[in-house]
């Protein structure tokens, strides 16, 4: 599978924890930055990952900053992204079975490495369970056709 991630400053030690997880499990990663602890701007690592979700250069992707919310925001206002803000494995389960999301958002400072680890296994062994979930991603993306002119 190919996974976007990206992380600002206070996200960036989980971003290289989780590249080093994933390519070990045989995943090849996009990384769209940030590459070092210096202060910068989620909205413009969330930005390039979120469209490669979008566009299908990468499958999924994969988030993180301090919180976890503000890169999901971000991502969020790109068509298409479906972006779930996930501190707990059961979050991560349901937005897959239920919303498809097709990317992942955290915080560094809320979870530990190994519930972040546990969180991402989850979110990626998880299959969209379609039926009347279907109907509402589909409402959803009516949303996006309303206000995104471009899309």
């Amino acid at each position: 599978m190919k996974i976007a991630v990206a992380s600002d400053h206070g996200g960036f030690a989980y971003k290289e924890i989780l590249k080093e997880y994933l390519q070990g499990k045989g995943h090849e990663i996009c990384d769209f930055g940030t590459d070092c602890t210096d202060s910068c701007d989620y909205p413009d690592f969330a930005l390039p990952a979120a469209e490669a979700v979008a566009n299908g250069e990468c499958n999924i992707g994969i988030l993180v900053c301090s919180t976890g919310i503000g890169i999901s925001i971000a991502a969020n206002k790109v068509p298409g992204i479906r972006c779930a803000h996930c501190h707990d494995t059961y979050s991560a389960k349901y937005t897959r079975l239920h919303n498809n999301a097709n990317m992942l958002a955290f915080g560094q400072k809320v979870i530990g490495e190994g519930l972040m680890l546990e969180i991402v296994d989850v979110f990626m062994s998880t299959e969209f369970e379609g039926g009347r979930h279907q109907r509402r991603i589909d409402k959803i993306s009516d949303i996006e056709k309303k206000y995104f002119k471009k899309y």
